[in-house]
């Protein structure tokens, strides 16, 4: 491994045994171009880590939460640049060569465009309107495969250990001190979450989380309504 890699894929992972090792898989055309995959752990009771073992080149045991698992997981590594990836998002095969023309063109931080994998056709507007808000407003969420300079990161402490919204609150002060680079490349998120609580019911509740976050809810309460535990990624 090189003393200072160009750039570490940092994935936050709580209880992922059924699926890390296909969500893997995908990214190691990545590590093959000189990307290292950081799995940082947050404490799984199943074998997360043994299915992710030979697939990565760093486990990092953390405390839970999503925040404090990715702060944990950038400490791990000398890379340049960081880019966190949820547990069910895939990069595009293209993203290490993207990243490193946003870096060259003098990009401190940005994310991707997003696609949602589900059938529902709602789905389709949603992710069209986080794309476009992302663009319209500067502020990118967790979904979209955040990254930025580790020297930036550093600078501003890293993720707020936040139980909810740590994207939201990055990005918030990182647009204050330059705009973010859209890449239009796409990751895939998983729609799980739409599909289960329903499309509509789910799009309502990020609208109402991110509107009391704003005007200073406790994010502990909107954790729980969200569905989370308490630290829990």
């Amino acid at each position: 491994m090189d003393a200072k890699p160009f750039l570490a894929i940092i994935i936050p992972v709580l209880n992922e045994a059924p699926a890390i090792r296909a969500q893997l898989e995908t990214l190691q055309a990545l590590r093959g171009k000189g990307a290292i995959l950081v799995l940082v752990d947050g404490g799984s009771n199943d074998d997360t880590t043994g299915q992710a073992r030979a697939l990565v080149d760093q486990i990092v045991d953390s405390a839970r939460g999503r925040a404090v698992q990715m702060n944990a997981g950038a400490r791990s590594n000398s890379a340049e640049v960081l880019l966190f990836l949820h547990a069910d998002t895939t990069l595009p095969d293209c993203a290490h060569d993207r990243l490193r023309e946003a870096i060259a063109s003098g990009a401190l931080w940005g994310r991707f465009d997003v696609r949602i994998d589900g059938a529902h056709p709602l789905l389709r507007v949603v992710e069209r309107l986080m794309n476009w808000r992302s663009r319209l407003t500067g502020i990118a969420t967790g979904d979209q495969a955040i990254f930025v300079r580790r020297d930036l990161f550093e600078r501003l402490g890293g993720f707020p250990e936040l139980p909810l919204m740590e994207d939201i609150a990055l990005s918030t002060t990182l647009k204050r001190i330059a705009a973010p680079a859209c890449l239009r490349e796409r990751v895939i998120t998983s729609g799980r979450r739409w599909e289960r609580h329903g499309v509509l019911r789910t799009i309502l509740l990020m609208w109402r989380l991110r509107a009391e976050f704003f005007f200073g809810a406790d994010p502990e309460k909107l954790a729980v309504r969200y569905g989370y535990t308490p630290r829990q990624p």
